[in-house]
């Protein structure tokens, strides 16, 4: 679903009205074509690009020292999933105009089994995140785009590689590594959350989650009435749901937790899921089951928790459709805390 972000004039539009999700309507301005098609090499060394058989020996000129890291066309790299061994297309887009200096920046987790594309594909959609002054990073999981390796499902090894790719950006000098934020979008909310909660020490202030699904019930038809694309797998293999689950891994979330949730879900049929993430993730101080220091479901008063029997107000339908929109303004409120 292609989603349309409001152009840089209206930067101070969204600076003022912080992260409020309530009956705000913002205008869509018409896309620039801004071509971002990822490089395709030959596999010749001297090409600009490190692939096939090329390593740090056989060829310096393309490939990085370490053999973990290589230039594959401006603003592209490899970065190497220590778990899997597989090597990870990671592309880094900056503001047009940039100075050269660090940026926030905004690593974006797809959903389902989707990849780089995702954001890249409508080609005005993650230049304009970019433009509202960030630094975005979008990434290709193992067995998906262009990277090496398996298709995990968001499992461990998909978190893994997520972690690697985090450590990986902050070193870089258009990142500002004190400020790093997760943005995902539906299924990525599991690839996200378990990256941080197995990795706490990750450099990462924040997470917003995008009508993530919570556990096997969404994501693998295992609840009544639900639905998920791991429909079919058997719904008491505990060895494979323990790696997937995000409400398991919402309950050792350590930096602050911004859901994003619509009236309608994408999905499922209901928004019960949402409130599950939010009590999970919320500290045990305000009354959830977590330990993140803030969390928030849309605009709705912080560190709050909900009845399963009384849902709150979610985002009316129709705003649900700018979801980049909401994505940023929450990212502004969320830098901006100390």
């Amino acid at each position: 679903m292609v989603r349309r972000l409001i152009a840089p004039l209206t930067v101070l539009l969204l600076s003022s009205l912080a992260c409020s999700l309530g009956q705000v309507v913002i205008p869509i301005s018409a896309p620039t074509a801004v071509s971002l098609t990822p490089v395709v090499s030959e596999g010749r060394c001297g090409d600009g690009v490190c692939d096939g058989p090329e390593n740090a020996v056989s060829c310096p000129q393309d490939c990085g020292e370490d053999g973990t890291l290589a230039s594959s066309g401006e603003g592209s790299h490899w970065v190497t999933n220590p778990t899997s061994g597989a090597r990870l297309y990671v592309r880094v887009i900056q503001p047009q105009g940039w100075d050269k200096g660090p940026l926030p920046t905004l690593v974006l987790v797809p959903g389902g089994t989707g990849d780089s594309s995702d954001f890249l594909g409508p080609p005005d959609r993650v230049q304009s995140i970019a433009d509202e002054g960030f630094t975005v990073v979008v990434f290709d999981a193992d067995g998906r785009g262009h990277s090496e390796g398996e298709e995990d499902q968001n499992g461990y090894i998909h978190q893994d590689g997520l972690a690697e790719i985090v450590r990986f950006v902050a070193t870089l000098p258009e990142v500002d590594e004190a400020r790093i934020g997760l943005a995902s979008w539906s299924y990525g909310v599991t690839m996200a959350t378990g990256a941080l909660a197995r990795y706490p020490d990750l450099p990462v202030r924040f997470l917003i989650d995008w009508e993530g699904p919570a556990n096997r019930d969404d994501t693998g038809g295992c609840g009544e009435d639900a639905v998920g694309h791991l429909q079919g797998h058997p719904c008491d293999d505990e060895g494979f749901w323990r790696e997937r689950e995000a409400s398991v891994f919402a309950l050792d979330l350590r930096v602050p937790y911004q859901r994003l949730q619509s009236e309608k879900d994408h999905a499922q049929p209901d928004t019960d899921h949402a409130v599950l993430m939010i009590n999970n993730a919320t500290a045990e101080e305000y009354g959830g089951h977590g330990k993140a220091p803030w969390t928030r479901l849309n605009d709705l008063e912080p560190n709050t928790v909900y009845a399963a029997g009384a849902l709150p107000p979610m985002i009316p339908e129709g705003q649900d459709m700018q979801t980049d929109v909401l994505v940023v303004r929450c990212a502004r409120e969320l830098f901006s805390k100390p």
